[in-house]
């Protein structure tokens, strides 16, 4: 829907009366209070580049003005122009995306990747690397990489797309090809999601990813559980377990990680969290929520994909927890947001204790870590076997 005129107007003023006032009121406020007008420290440095960006950074992390108007500001510019800032963007019927990865899945495959990734930026050199590794260990590796949002509902990004599709963007399809091409072993999320989108009746339509969050659903979870334990099962891989799991379900309000990223706390206060229907995981011999235990036969790495609902509220009701219900057994796991290309490996370089009595691993990381992964894809050498039995 377009945005009137008289809004743009509306936001346009405000912004000049903010930046033309700020320096006025900040300059009487610092005099009255007997201070020395912040402005004149422009003359305490000489006028390089570099000085002058300080200088300007310092007067708006200090003004008055900008403190008590940016967040007036941030909110009409959310609410009359639609316009989310830097970290997000506004998707149909109030839906929230990631900007980053919405960038990831319409640019060119051919742009750069994000700063720090370097001559480290294509994944499948670090993959075959850690392959090749767990194999000599007579370790499986399983690859999951997890759809970004936009990728398994565009319709609500977009009124273009296709209602009930998923798009594979270039640069992941590549991806997916190549460890095909490579015999490594990988989890085709994008289909299992078609699939489930398919198979929805469209009286009982459950979102699989959250309207104001980058995450997926409880919904979302068992279809990407199930599809993992699927390829477990048809590899041979493990054997199913013992362990008696139970479930309890749980309701818990979150609110999505898209509207912390605004830092607009008026507009946190007046978007309602998102009612969540969980499934709690429990042992049924006591009770217990799911626990994970170091000396289990599979090791999940991951990002915040494996965290949410798992360590946030309502704990076990995450992705590891229903996948160690799926195989009947416990799992043992390593978690770091936003760093599974390579600090999660990092971290197993570590603990190699971690890889005792292992079997299988298995290495999910979101979509637009493929190229926008942090610090890159590391080729990460891992201590030997014998460290394993310390």
């Amino acid at each position: 829907m377009p945005v009137p005129r008289s809004a743009h107007v509306f936001v346009t003023l405000g912004f000049l009366v903010m930046i033309g006032s700020a320096g006025l009121v900040q300059t009487a406020a610092e005099l009255g209070g007997g201070e020395r007008p912040q402005a004149l420290e422009v003359f305490d440095q000489p006028p390089s580049a570099r000085n002058l960006h300080e200088f300007e950074h310092n007067l708006d992390e200090s003004s008055l003005v900008m403190a008590y108007l940016r967040p007036m500001m941030q909110e009409a510019r959310f609410r009359l122009l639609a316009d989310a800032g830097e970290r997000a963007l506004v998707g149909r019927d109030g839906w929230l995306f990631y900007r980053p990865s919405v960038r990831y899945a319409t640019e060119r495959p051919d742009v750069a990747p994000v700063a720090g990734a370097g001559r480290n930026a294509d994944p499948l050199p670090a993959i075959r690397s850690f392959h090749d590794q767990l194999a000599e260990r007579g370790i499986e590796l399983l690859v999951v990489p997890v759809p970004d949002k936009e990728s398994i509902d565009p319709e609500m990004l977009s009124g273009r797309a296709v209602r009930g599709s998923v798009v594979v963007c270039r640069s992941t399809r590549a991806l997916l090809d190549r460890l095909q091409a490579a015999g490594i072993a990988f989890v085709d999320l994008f289909e299992a999601f078609r699939q489930a989108k398919v198979a929805q009746s469209p009286s009982d339509l459950k979102p699989f990813y959250l309207a104001h969050d980058s995450h997926w659903t409880p919904a979302g979870i068992r279809v990407a559980v199930q599809a993992v334990a699927r390829r477990i099962r048809e590899r041979g891989w493990i054997e199913v377990g013992a362990v008696d799991y139970g479930v309890r379900p749980i309701e818990v309000e979150r609110v999505g990680d898209l509207i912390e990223m605004l830092r607009v706390p008026r507009l946190e206060r007046t978007i309602a969290p998102e009612r969540l229907h969980c499934v709690q995981v429990i042992r049924r011999d006591t009770g217990r929520p799911y626990r994970d235990q170091p000396d289990a036969r599979i090791l999940i790495l991951g990002d915040s994909f494996l965290r949410i609902y798992e360590q946030d509220e309502p704990r076990a009701a995450g992705f590891i927890a229903h996948l160690a219900r799926e195989l009947k057994q416990p799992l043992t796991s390593i978690v770091n947001d936003g760093g599974a290309s390579t600090m999660v490996r990092q971290d197993l370089n570590r603990r190699p204790r971690l890889l005792a009595n292992k079997r299988l691993v298995i290495w999910e990381f979101v979509e637009r870590d493929i190229r926008d992964g942090v610090e890159g894809w590391q080729v990460i050498r891992l201590p030997g076997a014998d460290s394993n039995r310390r």
